[in-house]
């Protein structure tokens, strides 16, 4: 990857590791709209390449954007920021 090029660092919470060396991670995004002031939510799942199957659900990780792994594959798994209690 050249200098000039960024990288998106994105964090998130495992919702499914069901897939072999995949895992769902869902994103949330909170905003407020701009006509009506009202905060809203709105969330995005990604499908994030974890090639040692370190993370499980509810864990709390960090991934990002690299070229393309598979069809709808995309990221990569960056660290395990905490375990899921329990």
């Amino acid at each position: 990857m050249s200098k000039d090029m960024k990288q998106r660092l994105l964090r998130g919470e495992v919702v499914s590791d069901k897939m072999d060396k995949t895992i769902v991670v869902a994103t949330r995004l909170t905003y407020e709209h701009p006509k009506f002031g009202k905060v809203l939510r709105k969330t995005k799942k990604y499908k994030v390449h974890d090639e040692k199957q370190v993370a499980k659900i509810g864990d709390i990780v960090e991934f990002y954007e690299t070229a393309p792994i598979a069809k709808t594959k995309y990221m990569r798994l960056a660290r395990v920021v905490s375990k899921a209690l329990a």
